[in-house]
């Protein structure tokens, strides 16, 4: 393949940051067969503050400051699944401020220092009740047995 060739396909994959219950070993049932679909990319980080709601964690992005650490995925060339993943972080496009998630394209940095353009939900209602998550990393807080699905 040539070199033009590799970088106009690799311009039209999208990318997912996850932190949370959209992590392979995190995902409830409802959302698991769509989770499975995606292929890890790598760990990597956002600049951001993480809260924690008690079924699932929050992210609010900050241009400075703390990180939140996660995983970048790969989506399948298939519409459905960004529908779905939508649908279950109550991401509504025709009314965003309504909405509990809102999906943002954000830059992730991934360990080797390499930078991406990726997809992630950030939490888009008041902090009233959410604790910090002062690490950034929600895996470090939550087991997969402790985990409930979003009602």
């Amino acid at each position: 393949m040539a070199k033009a060739e590799k970088t106009e396909n690799q311009d039209r994959k999208r990318y997912l940051f996850s932190y949370g219950t959209l992590l392979p070993r995190l995902a409830p049932p409802e959302i698991k067969p769509t989770v499975r679909r995606l292929r890890r990319v790598g760990r990597g980080s956002i600049r951001g503050r993480l809260f924690d709601f008690g079924d699932y964690p929050g992210a609010v992005l900050t241009r400075t400051g703390s990180q939140v650490v996660g995983q970048i995925f790969e989506l399948p060339n298939d519409p459905e699944v960004l529908s779905r993943l939508d649908k279950y972080e109550g991401f509504n496009r025709r009314n965003p401020g309504a909405s509990l998630f809102v999906r943002k394209r954000c830059i992730v940095r991934l360990e080797s220092g390499e930078k991406m353009p990726c997809w992630v939900y950030t939490y888009n209602r008041p902090l009233k009740r959410a604790r910090p998550l002062t690490s950034g990393d929600y895996t470090k807080r939550r087991s997969p047995r402790a985990q409930k699905p979003l009602a």
